[in-house]
C-alpha cells in the first residue's frame, strides 16, 4: 500500500473514531451547579461540549442557595459538579458530605496539593482552578510601606486606628485567618487577631471594594482586600474608580518570609453524581491551559494550574506576574474553620 493510501486509511479511522465518540457522547448532560457567574465562563462551557459531545445543564445560584439545594435535595439530587468561590464554602459544604472524593492522575499533576482538599485513600473531594490573593490596601500620607509588608504587621500598635476590613466571618477573611492560626498557633494566632480589632478604624462592615474605598477616602489607613476587586478597580471605565486607585498602594503581603495568602474559586463531584465519568471529565477540562486561561480572566484571577501565567495587564500592573505564594494547603482551613470563629468570638471581631 503506497504511503498516500496509508494515510487515507489512518485520517479516514481517526475520522470515524471521532464521529463514534461523538456519537456516544451527544446523548450525555453534565448537571453543574454553578455559583460563578461570568460571561467568560460561557465560552469554556460551549468549547467543553464541543470538544467531548457533552452537554451542560447549568443552574446558577450563590454558594448558601446552592449548599442549601444539595443538602434538600439529597440523594435525589441531579448535581454531578459543584462549583463555589473560596476555600473556606468548599470546605463548609464538604464537612456536610455533600462531596465525592475522586482519582485523577491529570489534576494531580495540574494542580498544586496546596490548592486541593486534603488527599484521602479514597481521593479529593475539592480542587481549585482559579486563585486570587489576600492583599493589603494602603494609604501613602497615612501609612508607610514598611509597616504593611506582613499580616502579622496588621496588629502593630503602630496602626492603632487605622485597619478596616469586612467582617471577620466572611468566608474571605476565614480562610486568611485560618492558614495564619496554622502558622501561628492557637495563642499567638489570637493575640494576632485581638491586635486587629485593637487597631480598627471602625467597626467591620461593607465588602472588599468598600475598604479599598474607605482608604482612598480616608476613612482607614490600611485594609483587607482579594486582588480581583483592585483589579476591578483599575480596569473600571468610571474616572471615580480609577481616582480611587490612584490614591492607594497595594501590597502583597509576607513576600521575604512565608508568601501572600492565595484563595480559590474551585469545584467538586457531587456526592450523588449520576454521571461521574462526565464530572471527572469536566473537572480535567478546567485543568487544562485553555479552560484556566477563561476560568481566572473572568474575575480577574490567576490561574491555579502549574505552569499557566497570568495574561492579565491589570493584575500584572500591581505585581501579581510573579509573586511568592503561601504553601500552607487550604485543607487547614476545613481543620480550622470551627476554631477560628471561636477565636472572633472571643476577641470580639465581628
Amino acid at each position: 500500500m503506497t504511503l498516500p493510501n496509508i494515510l487515507k486509511l489512518t485520517i479516514g479511522t481517526l475520522a470515524l473514531a471521532a464521529v463514534t465518540v461523538t456519537a456516544s457522547a451527544q446523548n450525555q448532560v453534565l448537571n453543574l451547579y454553578s455559583a460563578r457567574h461570568y460571561q467568560t465562563d460561557e465560552v469554556m462551557y460551549d468549547t467543553f461540549t464541543r470538544t467531548t459531545g457533552i452537554r451542560i445543564n447549568r443552574v446558577d445560584a450563590d454558594d448558601a442557595g446552592i449548599v442549601a439545594r444539595l443538602r434538600a435535595e439529597g440523594a435525589a439530587s441531579p448535581a454531578d459538579v459543584v462549583l463555589l468561590v473560596d476555600a473556606a464554602r468548599l470546605a463548609a459544604a464538604d464537612s456536610q458530605g455533600l462531596f465525592r472524593p475522586i482519582q485523577s492522575a491529570k489534576l494531580d499533576a495540574a494542580i498544586p496539593a496546596n490548592l486541593r482538599a486534603d488527599r484521602t485513600p479514597e481521593g479529593v473531594t475539592w480542587t481549585g482552578f482559579s486563585t486570587r490573593a489576600r492583599v493589603i490596601v494602603y494609604d501613602p500620607l497615612r501609612v508607610k510601606a514598611e509597616d504593611v509588608q506582613t499580616y502579622e504587621q496588621l496588629a502593630d500598635p503602630k496602626l492603632k486606628g487605622l485597619v478596616c476590613t469586612r467582617s471577620g466571618s466572611h468566608p474571605y477573611n476565614l480562610s486568611l485567618f485560618a492558614t495564619v492560626v496554622e502558622r501561628l498557633g492557637d495563642e499567638q494566632g489570637q493575640a494576632w487577631l485581638q491586635g486587629i480589632v485593637d487597631n480598627m478604624a471602625r467597626a467591620p462592615k461593607g465588602g472588599d471594594t468598600d475598604q479599598i474605598r474607605a482608604v482612598a477616602s480616608g476613612e482607614c489607613g490600611v485594609a483587607l482586600t482579594n486582588s480581583y476587586y483592585v483589579a476591578r478597580l483599575i480596569k473600571s471605565n468610571r474616572p471615580e474608580d480609577r481616582a480611587v486607585m490612584e490614591k492607594v498602594r497595594v501590597v502583597f503581603p509576607n513576600q521575604a518570609t512565608t508568601g501572600t495568602h492565595v484563595n480559590i474559586a474551585g469545584a467538586a463531584v457531587a456526592r450523588h453524581a449520576k454521571n461521574l465519568d462526565a464530572a471527572v471529565q469536566f473537572m480535567e477540562f478546567l485543568a487544562s491551559p485553555f479552560a484556566q486561561d477563561y476560568f481566572a480572566n473572568g474575575n480577574n484571577e490567576f490561574p491555579a494550574a502549574k505552569g499557566v501565567k497570568v495574561d492579565n495587564p491589570a493584575l500584572k500592573s500591581i505585581g501579581g506576574e510573579d509573586f511568592k505564594q503561601e504553601n500552607i494547603p487550604l485543607g487547614v482551613v476545613a481543620k480550622n474553620l470551627t476554631k477560628i470563629q471561636q477565636m472572633l468570638d472571643r476577641v470580639g471581631y465581628r
